[in-house]
């Protein structure tokens, strides 16, 4: 598409959207008397209109019921993280025994790092991209010292090229191939928080599987944003926050994926808790942990009902609204940012997108690095209405998401810019 720099164009972009209604399914934040432009879905999702009413659900049966909620209510709570299964599998590609919502992204990414880091032997090497969110550096830090390791011995972190700001595929798979023999787990995120690098999932493990290497992911940037199969790529497990694109709450529930090459061993090492036992003899009370079939045998306790009732009622949007569809006006819509950045980069002489250009490498997230004045222009746009998400030293990340933001939006955050940064020279 031909794209133009007019709010006419803009507008007319608006009317054509198909998904255009599912903006007043959120509530949009004020500022004074007006919607703020809000590009910070990467961070925290805005709160479904319908959250309320899923959560005051399961308030009432509390209320109600009590403990009889767990078994007789219309939605029990003893199998409550059932009803998010098909929803997430749908979403992330992959079967209903492969994923489970339960705990949080850093507590579910220990649980499974007990089953998929086997240090053994010469082989005890952990390989991510450097600079990964301090969530993931600290846990596998932790884990490599757990298992006796120094973190800087253990621990092998790629970077870009001497003045890139991008993670090749060809450099992944070389250094993979390079320690295949002193590897024991490759470990990337799906979409870089920083950059907004979308990271070829399935080429990264299908060489990490070549070299005899697991294969798992962080997908906190990823889940919601870009299109995913992971039974099909045959990622060995991965991991997810639900309250950035997923629009699940601060705090929301997190998610895994395990895949049934894996989820269906009993004697795979895991650190186990009661909920993860096998169901039918769940109630008995009895020593000997059997896990349960599928993912779900990682559970630990009893599924966070109130937090996992916001979670449906934003799966359920995500279900109505298909990822296909997302994906293809998520394109267009960070395309048209693109474009409208880049008539303005020139001229400001201060701002680079480092995110990748090619729109199948990114998700809805385009970076921008300031090179001079960054945090002061953060907060002049900050003062004129716009939320968007300041990372040190230098970095404003600008998310427009699908399912809420617009292409009116869009045009009206440059033309801010272009005015901030006027100012900030």
């Amino acid at each position: 598409m031909k794209f133009e720099s007019t709010l006419e164009f803009a507008v007319n972009l608006d009317e054509k959207d198909p998904l255009k209604n599912y903006r007043e399914q959120f509530y949009i934040p004020t500022f004074g008397e007006q919607e703020v432009a809000y590009f910070c879905g990467n961070s925290l999702g805005l709160q479904p209109k319908s959250a309320r009413n899923f959560l005051e659900e399961e308030m009432l049966v509390w209320e109600k019921m009590g403990v009889e909620g767990h078994f007789k209510s219309k939605n029990p709570w003893f199998s409550y993280h059932k009803l998010c299964k098909p929803m997430l599998a749908e979403l992330v590609g992959a079967r209903e025994s492969e994923v489970i919502a339960m705990n949080n992204l850093t507590s579910n990414l220990h649980l499974l790092l007990v089953s998929f880091y086997r240090p053994s032997g010469s082989r005890y090497k952990i390989m991510m991209e450097a600079g990964a969110f301090p969530s993931d550096q600290y846990c596998i830090e932790s884990q490599a010292r757990f298992h006796g390791f120094e973190p800087d011995e253990a621990i092998i972190e790629l970077t870009p090229q001497p003045g890139e700001h991008i993670l090749k595929t060809e450099d992944i798979l070389t250094a993979i191939n390079d320690h295949r023999d002193d590897l024991a787990l490759v470990m990337f995120s799906g979409v870089q928080y920083s950059t907004g690098q979308f990271f070829d999932i399935e080429t990264i493990t299908a060489s990490a599987h070549k070299a005899g290497v697991m294969a798992g992911f962080d997908l906190a940037h990823a889940v919601g944003n870009v299109p995913l199969h992971l039974h099909d790529w045959g990622v060995d497990f991965a991991v997810w926050c639900s309250y950035k694109y997923l629009n699940s709450g601060p705090g929301g529930v997190g998610g895994a994926f395990v895949h049934e090459n894996h989820a269906f061993k009993p004697d795979l090492p895991r650190f186990a808790g009661w909920w993860g036992h096998d169901e039918e003899n769940r109630f008995l009370m009895q020593k000997g942990f059997r896990p349960e079939k599928g993912v779900d045998g990682w559970q630990l306790s009893n599924a966070t009902v109130l937090s996992q009732a916001v979670h449906r009622a934003s799966l359920m949007i995500f279900s109505q609204a298909g990822m296909v569809n997302l994906r293809k006006k998520s394109m267009l819509l960070t395309g048209y940012l693109e474009y409208l950045l880049r008539n303005i980069a020139g001229s400001a002489g201060v701002l680079h997108i480092i995110t990748p250009t090619c729109p199948e490498a990114r998700g809805c997230q385009l970076s921008l690095v300031i090179d001079k004045g960054g945090r002061k222009l953060f907060e002049r746009l900050t003062d004129a209405g716009v939320v968007v998400d300041w990372r040190e030293p230098n970095v404003i990340r600008v998310a427009p998401v699908p399912l809420y933001n617009t292409f009116r939006d869009v045009f009206g955050f440059v033309q801010i810019l272009t005015d901030s940064l006027n100012e900030n020279n």
